[in-house]
């Protein structure tokens, strides 16, 4: 019998492949040689698509990207610079919270495509026409956007996706430990659970710095 050839692989495929195994085994488990499993090919069939696992990452997050934009709907066209950056924040997060370890693919990546100019540009306008300068609107983009990729890191080392919490963050079994701390103790109702309001109030914070900072 003439040996097996592998189904022709492209690089859409893989990621894609790479995606829906990521919500399986999370980042840790993610491996070439998983994914040419899931594809049924042979792991050198990734390599010509992929020199390393972090190419495969930077379209991993790529793509990712690219489901948000889809999803999300058109700007408003008089948005505050404020509202435009609660707006982009909690899309990120909400598209990153649809992968185990979503947030950990995300950060350091780097973007293969300009699908993110388009936005990124966007909110540097609303920012500068509000008056800040350039470097300025810079600074309050990254800060609101490493705030949520933070957040999101954190969240999902206790809920790594919606619904599922990973053992060992009993807040009750918690706070009977630190009985000698009851600041500490009480603290962990707060720090462990209601992430939505958690993210909420902590972008609110971010934002009145930036305002406080830049005099906006």
């Amino acid at each position: 019998m003439p040996p097996r050839r592998s189904p022709k692989l492209d690089k859409k495929q893989a990621v894609d492949a790479s995606l829906r195994l990521l919500n399986e085994v999370g980042l840790d488990g993610l491996s070439l040689r998983a994914i040419a499993k899931e594809l049924d090919v042979q792991a050198p069939a990734l390599y010509w698509h992929f020199k390393n696992k972090q190419e495969l990452l930077d379209e991993m997050a790529t793509e990712m990207y690219r489901r948000m934009t889809a999803d999300s709907s058109p700007d408003a066209p008089a948005l505050s610079w404020q509202d435009r950056l609660l707006t982009v924040s909690r899309g990120l997060r909400s598209a990153l919270l649809r992968y185990r370890d979503g947030a950990k693919v995300f950060s350091g990546s780097r973007f293969t495509g300009t699908e993110h100019a388009a936005g990124l540009e966007a909110t540097l306008r609303v920012l500068t026409e509000a008056g800040f300068t350039l470097p300025q609107a810079v600074r309050a983009t990254t800060t609101a956007y490493f705030f949520t990729l933070g957040f999101v890191t954190e969240e999902q080392g206790v809920e790594p996706l919606p619904g599922e919490r990973r053992e060992g963050f009993d807040v009750a079994e918690r706070a009977a430990r630190l009985t000698g701390f009851p600041l500490t103790a009480a603290a962990g109702a707060h720090y462990f659970q209601d992430y939505d309001q958690g993210f909420e109030d902590g972008l609110a914070l971010v934002i009145a710095g930036i305002e406080n900072r830049y005099g906006r």
